[in-house]
């Protein structure tokens, strides 16, 4: 931990932490409402990479957990609202993400590589599938409208998402470099010589995707109480999966950190762009794949000077 704190990384993070502390006194509300997106996005990535990034399992499906916690919220609130608060519609988005983390998890940590990312995705197939069938539940296509909000000031619903990603991604960070993310890293490394070791490859595993269960499953039940509104298109699609994905790899892999810089990354880039329109899809595209083929670490890599030819 000291080596950590005298890091260039560390002063780099506490720069870019006081900058977000006073943002809220200089920029727009519109500017706070996209970094509040941006800080819900980052958790997601963050909670992706422990699973991926440290466990090695490649999770195709993180939606699938994000979209359980944003619609369990979502419809407590919609369907027994005023009877039942948001902050208990909230825990309950989270608790419902770390049940259907387990059932998920119990049978895709059985096979490993591709079985275990295609598991994952078909989990999300079927989560939309279901969506569209229940629409009397869940709103279906269109869309599923959340009666309550925790805030209408842009201030107060950045104060939140900044606080939930900064808690998020100290509690993960630390996961990280404990004895559990290192047990996670050498069976993401190598499960059987792990397991020779004496270490229950199966159990951390599972205790990983619980935490990144609970993790995404609160981001989304908060996001959903922060847009007013749960649909597929924002929380459960393929394509925001992918966008999760490109985030923790852009950042850096195995960093928790690093998942967090590539969110706002992608999701201050393509605001920026937005004029451009399905160019700046492309451009954004573009970045990311230069960063993945010729700096394998990340943004942190080309940060701590680690970039490969």
């Amino acid at each position: 931990m000291p080596s950590f704190v005298t890091s260039r990384l560390f002063w780099i993070g506490a720069l870019t932490v006081i900058v977000a502390l006073v943002l809220p006194t200089y920029v727009s509300g519109y500017v706070l409402g996209l970094l509040t997106v941006a800080y819900y996005t980052a958790v997601f990535a963050m909670s992706w990479d422990l699973l991926f990034g440290f466990a090695g399992e490649v999770n195709f499906g993180p939606t699938f957990l994000i979209g359980v916690g944003a619609y369990t919220a979502g419809i407590l609130d919609a369907h027994f609202s005023p009877g039942l608060s948001i902050w208990l519609c909230i825990a309950a988005g989270a608790l419902a993400a770390v049940v259907g983390g387990v059932v998920l998890a119990l049978p895709a940590l059985r096979v490993s590589g591709p079985y275990f990312g295609l598991t994952t995705l078909v989990a999300v197939l079927m989560l939309q599938n279901f969506i569209v069938v229940a629409a009397g539940l869940t709103g279906g296509e269109i869309g599923l409208a959340v009666p309550d909000v925790i805030s209408i000031d842009a201030k107060t619903n950045y104060w939140i998402a900044l606080g939930f990603m900064l808690v998020s991604g100290a509690i993960l960070f630390g996961l990280s470099r404990s004895a559990i993310g290192l047990i996670l890293q050498a069976s993401g490394q190598d499960k059987i010589q792990a397991g020779a070791l004496g270490f229950n490859v199966t159990k951390h595993k599972l205790a990983a995707f619980v935490v990144s269960a609970f993790f995404s499953g609160l981001a989304g039940a908060l996001m959903v109480f922060y847009m007013g509104t749960a649909s597929v298109s924002t929380f459960v699609d393929v394509g925001v999966g992918v966008q999760i994905i490109i985030a923790a790899v852009l950042g850096g892999r195995r960093t928790v950190i690093g998942a967090a810089i590539g969110a706002i990354f992608l999701i201050g880039m393509g605001e920026l762009l937005r004029p451009l329109g399905e160019l700046a899809t492309l451009i954004v595209s573009v970045i990311a794949l230069v960063v993945i083929l010729f700096f394998p670490d990340g943004f942190l890599g080309i940060i701590r000077g680690g970039a490969k030819a």
